[in-house]
């Protein structure tokens, strides 16, 4: 059997109309957050990162956007945003992407924990959504440099700035970024 790769431009194009606001928002964020995880992947590339796998699942990792209620970057969906992520995981398992719809999962924040579905009652399926493979992580980590503002999809934040959003989630979440940054560098 013949396995080849998927073409996330193609995946992509299933549910996005090329051209529109929430296609141009997702293609441009997505390969930012690609571009970054490569470079962050070669930072430590004693640990064999797959950077096929990277750029794939970095570039679908926001797939699920469309079925969110976030007019400011074109999606009318019905779902909270908070959700997009579950529910890029299931497209791309329909896709037959597994281990990509696992990066859509957990690639929010730095993780979403079963504890903080519990505590912030959050409308996701009650289990543990946090990045664990370094492919993962990469992909997670180099998410929270860029925006998804339409004004802002190609400049990336500080260190410092990120760390001020990720406060106030907790300081779990900027402990978790600290070590990324020791980790993978910026």
């Amino acid at each position: 059997m013949i396995v080849t790769a998927p073409d996330p431009t193609a995946v992509i194009a299933k549910y996005y109309r090329p051209g529109s606001l929430a296609y141009d928002i997702l293609t441009v964020h997505s390969e930012m957050v690609a571009a970054k995880a490569l470079q962050l992947a070669l930072r430590v590339e004693q640990l064999s990162p797959d950077r096929a796998f990277i750029r794939e699942a970095a570039l679908l990792h926001d797939i699920g956007i469309f079925l969110t209620d976030a007019p400011d970057i074109g999606c009318f969906g019905k779902h909270p945003y908070i959700m997009h992520g579950i529910l890029g995981r299931e497209i791309l398992e329909k896709e037959g992407l597994p281990r990509h719809a696992l990066v859509c999962e957990r690639h929010t924040g730095t993780g979403i924990s079963r504890e903080d579905i519990v505590s912030q009652k959050l409308p996701l399926p009650l289990r543990d959504m946090r990045p664990v493979s370094l492919e993962e992580q990469l992909i997670c980590y180099a998410d929270k440099f860029y925006s998804k503002n339409p004004q802002k999809l190609r400049i990336e934040k500080p260190v410092e700035k990120i760390r001020a959003k990720l406060a106030r989630f907790g300081e779990d979440k900027v402990q978790q970024f600290e070590r990324w940054v020791e980790q993978f560098g910026t």
